[in-house]
């Protein structure tokens, strides 16, 4: 009889969600919960399909976590394992290292916490005995392999292997306990349930590598279904793997083509259209949406000039769609050439190509990018990332700061938008 077990990573139990609670304190209750619906609902897919063991590949918490609130929930979760009698193994990732309930909570005698020195522990099986080989990290930073403090493949037993790693890197990624796929390959296991990188990925070969991603996305960069593994060891020691959606909450990027649209009831239709098909491919309980109003339109002026009226029709389209929210609304337009609309030259269009010429000399560039590294000074460290990690992405929060401003004063100047 097969050994089957559900193989997760990088739940991040109350991840924090600070720029989110500052524009809708709903939402950010909704996606905040998010995490605690997907580890529940982890938990019902291993009670649903009678597995024998949950591994959980690191990142179970989101760092320095003191809630009881949180260690409750954890608690009451295994809890549930442990009285259907499914075992978990446990790893500590570069998260979990900062979390002091990581290292307080009593957990049931089904759970094995894997410590800083390779464990290896054996499951014996109907069909085939499973060895869970494993390590944690004892700090947040783990720069060397971590592969060379793993024992070797016991014998007579399918062999599993419980990293948590980025790999050869991976952007928007620390670097942590870094290592080839091909060394992995080599190292003699059956299977390598890995952790730390939030995108899904399968490596075939010598052995099965999955990466399964993060179970629930917490925002628009983690966009998509979200899901777990689900393993099966056969007696021969064959390996078959299952996606199971879990995420509760799903991110995605809706694009509306406003292209022609030259009245304001036209653009609200296309707009709850563009979220209304979203909703039905979405399989996730709830759809959290941005959405890009993009094309060359009339309208142009008017939603930018009116861009909380424009987010309101949004959030009441999503409101109607149903199980739908609109966490942010971008512009992405363009206004119709004189030409194309049969009018003479437009002063303020030509004031805005003064205006676009001044804001792209060097000096004014200078005095902004200036007053921008200043403002940043003094914010807090944790709020300083709004311009970019490095100088490019600086320069690239100049070039959206100054064009966005030229069209908003334009947008304002302009006289006559449809509504």
């Amino acid at each position: 009889m097969a050994f089957r077990f559900v193989h997760t990573a990088d739940i991040h139990l109350d991840s924090p969600l600070r720029s989110l609670a500052l524009r809708n304190p709903e939402l950010a209750e909704l996606v905040g919960d998010a995490s605690r619906q997907a580890f529940t609902a982890i938990v019902d897919l291993c009670l649903a399909e009678d597995v024998d063991a949950l591994v959980i590949a690191g990142d179970l918490y989101d760092g320095d976590q003191t809630s009881m609130k949180t260690a409750r929930f954890l608690a009451s979760e295994l809890t549930r394992l442990h009285q259907a009698g499914v075992r978990v193994y446990m790893i500590r990732g570069n998260h979990d290292a900062m979390s002091r309930i990581s290292k307080q909570l009593v957990l049931p005698d089904t759970v094995t916490v894997f410590a800083g020195r390779c464990q290896s522990v054996v499951q014996p099986g109907s069909g085939v005995d499973v060895a869970f080989h494993g390590l944690s990290f004892a700090s947040p930073k783990a720069p060397e392999s971590l592969l060379p403090k793993y024992a070797g493949p016991q014998e007579g037993t399918a062999n599993i292997g419980i990293m948590h790693t980025s790999l050869a890197g991976s952007p928007g990624h620390d670097v942590y306990a870094p290592c080839s796929v091909a060394d992995l390959h080599g190292h003699g296991f059956d299977y390598w349930a890995l952790g730390h990188i939030h995108v899904r990925q399968v490596y075939s070969g010598a052995s099965t590598l999955v990466m399964p991603g993060i179970p629930q996305g917490r925002d628009i960069n983690e966009a998509g279904e979200k899901s777990v593994t689900l393993v099966t060891i056969r007696d021969d020691r064959s390996v078959e793997i299952e996606e199971r959606l879990i995420s509760f909450v799903q991110f995605e990027r809706v694009s509306v083509d406003l292209t022609d649209a030259s009245e304001w009831s036209e653009a609200v239709i296309r707009i709850r259209a563009g979220l209304e098909q979203s909703r039905e491919v979405t399989r996730s309980r709830y759809l959290v949406a941005r959405v890009s109003l993009v094309g060359t339109t009339a309208l142009s002026w008017s939603l930018m000039r009116d861009r909380d009226l424009a987010v309101a029709e949004a959030e009441q389209a999503a409101e109607q769609v149903g199980d739908t929210w609109v966490e942010k609304l971008e512009l992405d337009l363009s206004a119709l050439a004189a030409g194309d609309s049969g009018t003479a030259a437009d002063p303020t269009l030509e004031l805005a190509q003064s205006m676009r010429a001044n804001a792209n000399s060097e000096a004014f560039r200078s005095e902004a990018r200036e007053f921008v590294l200043k403002t940043i000074a003094d914010l807090p460290p944790d709020a300083r990332g709004f311009a970019g990690k490095d100088e490019a992405g600086l320069e690239q929060f100049l070039d959206d700061a100054l064009a966005g401003s030229v069209d908003l004063v334009t947008a304002r100047l302009k006289a006559g938008a449809t509504r």
